[in-house]
């Protein structure tokens, strides 16, 4: 399989690299769009951690009249997850899980490798680290909702992962009531995710970005 190209950036930078966080784009976004974001992290020097945003590949998406663009699945009706295209969103986690193996390869043991994914690729982070026939370090469910709850195959590697959940209380796009609707359905599974909400919209902010800094520490110990 042929990997995603992606952006890196390693936090704090020129430091040993023992950890690593597969950060996935929201739709119609690429994987420059969360860069920015490392050095308001503020990661002390006892974490190396290798950020990866891989992009997405362009394809026609129903919901804007067929426009290619960047995106992990189509998604075609504004009930987004009415009518999932699982076919879609499956490949795209094989894909993440491949950067996955990508890392360990570079020497990164998988119990140190956290997904994080806004909006659509928090939707795919759910997938492929669920899936997942190695132990991860935990997923970080960003602004998104749970679409393969029915489908997806909980691998025991990761039965206890770590998993946090935010949401923004106004958000448009992907209403609060679906990270909800994830957290509840995470408990049924047995999992204990973390779950924080915002003054926001459809997006992330300084308060956010603190509590991300803060479950990182805590995540990768």
């Amino acid at each position: 399989m042929q990997l995603l190209p992606a952006v890196e950036r390693c936090a704090p930078a020129n430091t040993d690299i023992n950890a690593a966080v597969i950060w996935l784009h929201g739709l119609g976004a690429d994987g420059n769009d969360f860069a920015p974001i490392i050095p308001q992290l503020k990661l002390s020097s006892d974490y190396g951690i290798r950020f990866v945003f891989p992009h997405s590949p362009s394809i026609p998406v129903s919901i804007n009249n067929g426009m290619v663009m960047p995106a992990w699945y189509d998604i075609s009706s504004s009930d987004i997850d009415r009518r999932i295209d699982t076919e879609g969103l499956v490949k795209s986690a094989k894909s993440v899980q491949a950067l996955i193996d990508r890392e360990i390869e570079r020497g990164i043991d998988s119990s140190r490798i956290i997904l994080a994914g806004f909006s659509q690729g928090g939707a795919v982070a759910y997938e492929a680290g669920l899936s997942y026939a190695k132990p991860l370090a935990g997923i970080m469910a960003l602004s998104t909702y749970f679409a393969t709850a029915k489908t997806v195959t909980n691998n025991q590697a990761n039965k206890s992962l770590p998993i946090l959940v935010c949401h923004g209380v106004s958000d448009p796009v992907v209403v609060e009531s679906k990270g909800r609707d994830s957290v509840t359905t995470l408990q049924s599974m047995g999992f204990t995710p973390e779950y924080l909400t915002y003054p926001m919209e459809h997006a992330v902010c300084p308060a956010q970005l603190e509590d991300i800094s803060k479950w990182l520490v805590k995540t990768l110990g």
